[in-house]
Parts: C-alpha cells; sequence; structure tokens
C-alpha cells in the first residue's frame, strides 16, 4: 500500500486519525539558524499547498516563535480541516533581566524565559498560553513535553513527576472527557525514561524524539513494544535523527542535536554505502523505515524552507527496493528484528 501525506491512522483507542506525514515545527523556532519571516511563511504555505494536515509544535520550540508562526497559517485556515499537536509542562514568562537575557540553545527565538510546571495549574497555563500564541480556540492533542533526563536531573524528574501524578494528569484528563483536546501524549528523549513514565501514567500516544530511527533501534524490545503491547500509539519526533539523516554524513552533520560523533559518522557511512548500492536515498529510507513499525501512527520531520518539505513528501513516496532492507540487516545496520516496509508486519 503505497503511504501518501492523505494515508491516515487511529490513535490509540481514540477516535482521532492523524496523517501518517506531519509537519514538525521545531526549525521555524531557529533551532540551527535564524529563519526570517518571508521564508518562514512560504515554508508553511509550501506544507498547506503540497497537502499536509497535522502540525506539531511547543512553547520550548523557539521560545514561543514556533507556535507563533504556526499560528499565523493555521488561523487563516478552516479549522475542520487540519489536526494541530501542542506540548505542556512548560510556560514562558518575562525574564528577570531582559536586557541580557540569551534566547540559547535556540539560534534565535523569542525573549522569554521558560518555567517548568507539570502540575494541575501549570498544565493549564501551558494551555491557555499555547492557545493564544497560535490564535486559535481548540487544539487537537496535549504532549506531556520532556519530562526526561536530558533536560532535568534525576532528582527534578522525581519532583516533577509527583506534580504530574498528583494534580497534573487530572487536568490533562478534564481537558480530554470535556472534548477540550482529543488526545494525550507524552514526548520523549531519552531511552528507559518513556518506560519509567508509562509504569505512572496513562497515554494515547508517545512522540519518541530520537531512540527509534533508523539510525537507532535501541528501544525496539522495550519501549516500542510497550506501546504496542497497551494500544499506545506512536508518533516519530525525529526522523532524521535531528539532522544527519537528511543530510548525510560529513562535516556539521547534526545527531540528538548537536554535533554527530565519529562512531555515528561512521554509521551513517555505512548506510549511505547501501543506499548507493541500491539506488535509493537515505532521507527516503530514514522517512519509511519508522511507519513500518506497527504502533507508529506518523511521523513530523522538520523543515525550515519550501524546498525541505517538497523533498521530504518526495523521500515518503520514493520506490525502496525490498533488497535493500534484507541488506541493511544482513551488514547488521538495523536491528534483525526491527519491521521494515513490505515485510508484511508493519501497519497500513
Amino acid at each position: 500500500m503505497t503511504v501518501t501525506v492523505s494515508t491516515r491512522r487511529r490513535v490509540g483507542r481514540t477516535a482521532l486519525e492523524l496523517p501518517v506525514f506531519g509537519f514538525g515545527a521545531a526549525h521555524l523556532g531557529e533551532l540551527y539558524a535564524k529563519v526570517d519571516e518571508a521564508q518562514s511563511q512560504a515554508t508553511l504555505n509550501a506544507a498547506w499547498d503540497a497537502g499536509v494536515r497535522f502540525y506539531d509544535t511547543a512553547a520550548w520550540y523557539g521560545r514561543g516563535l514556533s507556535e507563533h508562526r504556526l499560528g499565523g497559517l493555521l488561523r487563516t485556515k478552516p479549522r475542520s480541516e487540519f489536526v494541530v499537536n501542542t506540548k505542556v509542562g512548560r510556560t514562558l514568562a518575562r525574564p528577570a533581566d531582559p536586557a541580557s537575557f540569551s534566547t540559547a540553545p535556540w539560534t534565535g527565538g523569542l525573549p522569554f524565559e521558560v518555567v517548568f510546571d507539570y502540575s494541575y495549574d501549570g498544565i493549564m497555563r501551558s494551555y491557555e498560553q499555547a492557545l493564544q500564541r497560535l490564535a486559535l480556540n481548540t487544539v487537537d492533542t496535549l504532549v506531556i513535553h520532556d519530562l526526561d533526563t536530558l533536560f532535568h536531573t534525576p532528582e527534578l524528574v522525581a519532583e516533577y513527576m509527583k506534580q504530574l501524578t498528583g494534580s497534573g494528569m487530572k487536568a490533562l484528563a478534564q481537558l480530554k472527557s470535556s472534548g477540550h483536546i482529543k488526545a494525550i501524549g507524552v514526548g520523549n528523549n531519552v531511552p528507559g525514561n518513556l518506560d519509567e513514565m508509562l509504569a505512572e501514567i496513562d497515554v494515547d500516544f508517545a512522540i519518541v524524539a530520537m531512540p527509534y530511527t533508523l539510525l537507532d533501534q535501541s528501544i525496539l524490545h522495550t519501549s516500542m513494544q510497550q506501546c504496542l503491547d497497551r494500544g499506545i500509539s506512536v508518533i516519530i519526533g525525529a526522523p532524521f535523527a535531528s539532522g544527519i539523516l537528511a543530510t548525510g554524513s560529513g562535516a556539521g552533520a547534526k545527531y540528538a542535536y548537536g554535533a554527530a560523533s565519529p562512531e555515528v559518522q561512521a554509521k551513517v557511512r555505512g548506510l549511505e554505502a547501501v543506499c548507493k548500492a541500491h539506488g535509493a536515498s537515505l532521507p527516503a529510507a530514514a522517512l519509511q523505515f519508522p511507519l513500518a513499525h506497527p504502533a507508529v501512527v506518523s511521523i513530523i520531520p522538520g523543515a525550515a524552507k519550501p524546498s525541505e518539505l517538497t523533498q521530504n513528501i518526495a523521500s515518503l513516496q520514493a520506490s525502496i527496493p525490498a533488497s535493500f532492507w534484507s541488506d541493511l540487516k544482513a551488514q547488521g545496520l538495523i536491528d534483525q528484528d526491527a519491521p521494515t516496509p513490505g515485510s508484511g508486519s508493519q501497519r497500513q
């Protein structure tokens, strides 16, 4: 079955169906480089014109800039025609010293301080702030964002989990039961942290940002299997592993939001060699691979310019021979048990 931007899959046990291809708006928050307003608008317009109808953003992306820019497009479109996801757990506030404030690690972004809060009041404040930045009075889904050891010490993770289980989940449950949102998700970057969260909370889907890509299937038998067993859908939040699977190996390649290590570079060169042997594109393989897993409902690659968006859609639909996936397994470049396109175990 050919997968296109309009193909939809159901989220967990909800009635919500998501397009398998979404637009990840982190780059519009100016992650690696500044993006001027004209380029941002052109990229979003290109996505809409190409039929993209699922958009993912967060308060963290550019400290509010991504939500503002995305809202500039979506507020002009019929509300029934798109699905939008944003995230909770961070609120934005005026910095103590605006004159000296740095937006790092964002190259650009907006001059607001981040305040983490996973309590009932914090979740509701995150939600209400997001609506205003998006210029929308509804969002479809909310994700508990970055409650992991990439952003916090283990002690803070434990403290914030107490906030979440003590009252934060009540806020999300109320928003869902009242019809304000259609599904609750959790976003996670660190292998193991997702398993710990899922042991304490119940969600409809998880955004997995790094540990399940063409480059890394370390959670195949743990988190991914748990999600499958519990009927929790998965959205792949960084199918290009934050850059290197789109750009390829070489100087300046990014992995896990930083410079790619020599070991990662070497593995990507191995993937590139198999791509060359089969006439396949590395970005196409990166986008198509995770969609073969039966728990995965969508991928949300980012784009900072119209040409990147166009290339992503072309990669989604590019033809890749079955022998390519067999060779990756034969050379130990992907897990032997990983579902692959055309293997018969993938989701349609």
